[in-house]
């Protein structure tokens, strides 16, 4: 029941979004400012919140696995664009992050707590995301879109982007064991909690405000990304872990962490800079309703 309530309330905040746009409440511009909110303000904040209260030392065992899977996702995603579609490099990278970027930080934490019973099997994935995967993305935005020009231009972006900036923080933190002060932590912890909503307010409102999934002209794309995340993620995992010795527990959490949707924030990322924005939003819906019975299942096989 508890996997149940997990999955099915995202998309109901979904809903609400998309009901905010039918009626007038939200329309395009106000979508992306409620984006730019949740990229510039809540998520760093809700990073910090997250990230400083992992067990680093739960990570190692199965940081292999974790981190292997999305690399073959991305890499294949890249390589069937290169053959198959003629993609400029911003959209081809937002397909590649479709279909490797797990849902870690918001369903990933719940769906350890609740499946695994275990809330460090989630620690590697958000790791490998926010730490490498989600600055590296980021930097080549800034070069791909224009935003940033020369080596300097891209290490400043890439230093005071809020997201790189809150993962580095966290970590920290969880390393050290510092605590932030409570005037500072109160604020941090409230903002944090905007994070989730705003990005779903804000993906449900561009699903209304936008053409029908499936009418954006991007079908290949959308597949080849949502089989490479729901079903090669998981076996790639699978299969790694299974090969460094996982098992039990340890083996369930890192396949089923593999099998988590797109993440939102790749729809954020996308509108953030106006590139592969069909792409992700469909990925994300189309991952978003299959990862319940995929995940299922996974329990099933291996819990």
């Amino acid at each position: 029941m508890d996997l149940l309530i997990g999955f099915t309330t995202i998309p109901v905040v979904i809903a609400c979004g998309a009901a905010l746009a039918h009626v007038g409440v939200l329309d395009a511009r106000s979508q992306r400012t409620l984006g730019e909110i949740a990229f510039f303000v809540a998520s760093p904040a809700l990073m910090v919140v997250v990230i400083s209260e992992v067990e680093i030392s739960g990570a190692v065992a199965n940081f292999g696995a974790s981190a292997t899977a999305p690399v073959v996702a991305f890499a294949s995603y890249a390589a069937l664009v290169r053959r198959r579609w003629r993609q400029d490099a911003g959209s081809a990278l937002i397909g590649a992050l479709s279909a490797s970027y797990a849902n870690a930080g918001n369903l990933g934490i719940a769906v350890a707590a609740f499946v695994v019973g275990d809330t460090t099997v989630a620690v590697p994935t958000l790791l490998v995301q926010m730490m490498v995967v989600q600055p590296v993305s980021l930097m080549l935005l800034d070069r791909l879109t224009g935003r940033g020009v020369g080596a300097w231009s891209t290490l400043r972006r890439l230093v005071t982007n809020p997201l790189t900036v809150a993962s580095v923080v966290g970590v920290t933190l969880a390393v050290t064991g510092w605590e932030l002060p409570r005037v500072v932590d109160s604020p941090v912890r409230l903002l944090a909690g905007l994070a989730i909503p705003a990005m779903l307010l804000s993906y449900g409102a561009a699903l209304r405000l936008s053409p029908w999934p499936g009418r954006a002209g991007h079908n290949g794309e959308v597949l080849v990304a949502t089989v490479l995340k729901m079903v090669v993620m998981p076996l790639v995992a699978r299969l790694v872990g299974s090969d460094l010795g996982l098992q039990g527990h340890a083996l369930l959490g890192v396949v089923i962490m593999a099998a988590l949707p797109t993440a939102q924030n790749i729809f954020l990322h996308a509108t953030r800079y106006r590139t592969g924005e069909d792409v992700a939003r469909e990925t994300i819906l189309v991952t978003t309703l299959c990862s319940l019975p995929v995940a299922l299942l996974i329990a099933v096989l291996l819990g």
